[in-house]
């Protein structure tokens, strides 16, 4: 039986266009558990992580995606990171005494700004940043990648807090069409018919369904499932290098105002990570951060 989280690549035979599709439950779920986010909030954090794993399908790369959504309004923040093992987190910062129902984009993130950013394991950290400005996060990632000279692109998503979806269709550079107009009629025929997707449909229909539905009289190659999952990647570790950044004045300094020990806490899982002083003094010692405190989480 197949996993509830995964994506699927998808290639049309007779044409230069590739997809990939992507459900969300288990991972989804576990990323809301974490914080109890409003209903609108919950939706627009899932509609990034399905966002965010359809990207990765389309990347040869080693390394973390990383879509940040930053705006003026009820919600300030979403991010989301999915590694290229597809391994996804999120967070998402809001204001509650502003949100509305049924609010739009616009409405919930005013003058948002997305930022895409890829940190492969090895080589340069690329980033784009584009205006929130479409009808949605769908439309506005589409824009992305209209106005970034990147190979054209569209996204469908959705979320409804306990599944998150998401269709994506990609025009490659041409090999089987190389005119120019006949070219353009074919990638508008397949957008247009992934335009007439229902959230119902993007939601509860898995990958073989959805196609068939929208492309029975197409020639469509199916790739095997990609599994995703939840996974932070916070740690003892990470967190000793974020205090040690601090200097180590600093450090002793916020173990004295926080009585005896610093506590980090992960913003994405909850997990809290516990430094005494004995703790403090031996990983400015350079002796790592297996030691003396009982406290290990």
């Amino acid at each position: 039986m197949l996993d509830s989280d995964y994506t699927q690549r998808f290639l049309f035979d007779d044409t230069d266009v590739r997809g990939e599709w992507v459900g969300l439950e288990r991972s989804y779920v576990e990323v809301l558990a974490k914080h109890p986010y409003p209903e609108p909030v919950a939706q627009l954090l899932g509609e990034l992580l399905a966002a965010a794993a359809l990207l990765v399908g389309t990347l040869k790369f080693d390394g973390l995606l990383v879509l940040q959504a930053r705006s003026a309004g009820a919600v300030p923040l979403l991010m989301v990171e999915c590694s290229s093992e597809r391994e996804v987190r999120g967070i998402a910062r809001y204001h509650e005494e502003q949100l509305t129902p049924g609010a739009t984009l616009a409405e919930l993130m005013p003058e948002g700004v997305l930022a895409m950013t890829i940190d492969p394991a090895n080589g340069q950290r690329y980033q784009g940043i584009v205006a929130l400005d479409g009808i949605d996060l769908a439309d506005s990632l589409s824009n992305y990648f209209a106005s970034s000279e990147q190979l054209p692109t569209r996204f469908w998503l959705n979320a409804d807090g306990r599944r998150a979806c998401g269709l994506l269709l990609q025009q490659l550079p041409a090999n089987r069409i190389r005119d120019g107009e006949a070219r353009e009629a074919s990638w508008q025929h397949l957008r247009t018919l992934a335009d007439t997707l229902t959230a119902e449909e993007l939601l509860g229909l898995n990958t073989e369904t959805l196609l068939h539905r929208l492309y029975h009289e197409e020639q469509v190659r199916l790739f095997d499932p990609r599994p995703i999952r939840f996974h932070c990647s916070c740690s003892r570790e990470r967190s000793a290098k974020a205090l040690i950044s601090l200097g180590q004045h600093d450090a002793e300094q916020l173990l004295g105002e926080q009585g005896g020990s610093v506590t980090i806490d992960c913003q994405f899982c909850n997990q809290k990570y516990r430094f005494d002083a004995a703790d403090v003094t031996q990983l400015f010692a350079g002796a790592g951060i297996e030691g003396p405190s009982g406290t290990r989480h």
